[in-house]
């Protein structure tokens, strides 16, 4: 028995001694310094002058500011639409607005076949969770973000119920979460919990979660973006400080506290971060979904909050494209440095999937922005974009491309191209459409090329002109 027993003791020990060794292998392969976490932070309606770091003189953004000069700053980033839902679509699949499946604010969701950016990471051993704002799928559709890839959600599936900060429910996963405050037809008369606030705790609940890593959490905020249904009122924010004392209008007042409220949750979750030794091995992003918005009595011109670009939200002019981009990642992003390389959401996917070392699905429109984001540490030059396209069918039909300099915008089916030259013409000022005639038929040609049939979109110009 005596000889048995340590027969069995060494069977035991070899099996425990291989099992450890096996733990340890897979905790190796799965270590945070192998692949970094991924957080990108989305703003709603930010435009790309609302931001200190991108020239604001009156708007109070520390924090966002101190996130830009230790990274990187981009001049030339574009989001993927000049609104909410297709804008997110395209940061979601890597494709652009003439090949994804959301083209406009119409209830579409996204489908099994979709490939997004939540799943490539997951398949890399990620950790995905979404909190904020999604828009790509109703409740019990195929679109809502437990079935696309995200192992957590909690926020807003539609864009229209995301107008109030003050809600009666949200969404944990698939389950309805009930909420203290009294709404009715989108207004709350009763406001307990701002979402906001919400969204900030669950954030840094699921970086506390997570932080053995690696983790992907997409922080979709909802600020600056006015409640519609509230009028000139709109502008919802729990206080107006540090704004109360100013002689402005009170709209404004509240959209400025709504951008610095938000700035101070950026800050918050940066020094978390800082505080649980994860900053030096997370790659940040922050950015905004489309241009500024003209809604719940805000006026972009107050603040100059398009910079020096022409056009809002549902333009697409460079002001209701172009965004902020700021990305942090210490140690690899040279600190306070700056970019011009343009380049746009549907890039989003394949250079997370590089960053995470993933591989991303080869029918994409994006390619890997990695070059770009390390510059000198990066290991090859950058690829560059053929063009840059995006549509929006609301209010008619519109098309914009970009190749190079040269930007060409037709803002209705009939309308003749408008072209301008970015490089001395930022504010598309002067359209020289006559003077090139070449580069016009040359931009004419991508308009064409650039798109594929939608289910849900006209895709001739005289359908498109009847769409509303």
């Amino acid at each position: 028995m005596h000889n048995a027993s340590k027969a069995v003791a060494r069977l035991v020990l070899a099996a425990l001694v291989l099992y450890v060794g096996a733990f340890a292998c897979r905790m190796a392969a799965a270590a945070p310094a192998d692949k970094p976490n991924i957080i990108w932070i989305m703003a709603d309606d930010l435009g790309y002058g609302d931001l200190g770091c991108y020239g604001q003189k009156r708007i109070r953004t520390p924090n966002i500011d101190r996130l830009a000069s230790q990274g990187l700053r981009c001049t030339s980033c574009y989001a993927g639409s000049t609104v909410c839902a297709p804008s997110r679509c395209t940061l979601m699949t890597g494709l652009h607005t003439g090949h994804c499946r959301v083209r406009s604010n119409a209830r579409v969701p996204l489908e099994p076949g979709d490939v997004t950016v939540a799943e490539v990471l997951k398949s890399a051993g990620y950790a995905t969770g979404i909190v904020g704002k999604w828009g790509l799928g109703e409740p019990d559709t195929t679109g809502i973000p437990t079935r696309q890839g995200f192992d957590y959600w909690f926020g807003y599936l539609n864009q229209r119920h995301a107008h109030n900060y003050y809600p009666d429910y949200l969404w944990r996963n698939e389950q309805r979460v009930p909420l203290e405050n009294v709404v009715s037809g989108g207004v709350a008369s009763k406001r307990v919990s701002y979402s906001a606030d919400l969204f900030a705790e669950e954030a840094l609940a699921f970086v506390e979660r997570e932080q053995g890593g690696p983790f992907f959490l997409y922080l979709a905020l909802t600020q600056p973006h006015a409640n519609n249904e509230a009028g000139k009122k709109g502008m919802e924010v729990p206080s107006d400080d540090p704004y109360s004392d100013e002689s402005w209008p009170q709209a404004q007042k509240n959209h400025a506290a709504m951008i610095t409220y938000l700035d101070t949750q950026v800050g918050s979750l940066l020094d978390r971060l800082e505080e649980l030794g994860l900053a030096d091995n997370t790659v940040v992003f922050f950015t905004s979904d489309n241009g500024p918005h003209r809604e719940g009595g805000a006026d972009p011109e107050f603040f100059n909050s398009s910079g020096p670009l022409r056009g809002i939200k549902r333009d697409l002019y460079e002001g209701g494209i172009r965004v902020p981009m700021i990305v942090r990642y210490p140690g690899k992003i040279a600190a306070g440095t700056t970019s011009d390389e343009p380049w746009a959401f549907w890039d989003a996917l394949p250079t997370l999937a590089e960053l995470a070392g993933a591989q991303a699905p080869a029918d994409i429109d994006g390619i890997s922005m990695v070059p770009t984001l390390l510059g000198k540490n990066a290991s090859r030059p950058q690829p560059e974009h053929e063009y840059l396209y995006w549509e929006f069918p609301e209010r008619g039909f519109s098309q914009a491309v970009r190749q190079g300099k040269w930007k060409a915008v037709r803002n209705k089916p009939a309308a003749s191209l408008e072209l301008f030259d970015l490089s001395a013409d930022l504010g598309e000022t002067n359209d020289i459409a006559e003077e090139h005639p070449d580069v016009v038929a040359r931009m004419e040609r991508l308009l064409a090329a650039a798109r594929t049939p939608s289910d849900y979109l006209p895709i001739d110009r005289k359908a498109a002109s009847k769409a509303k």
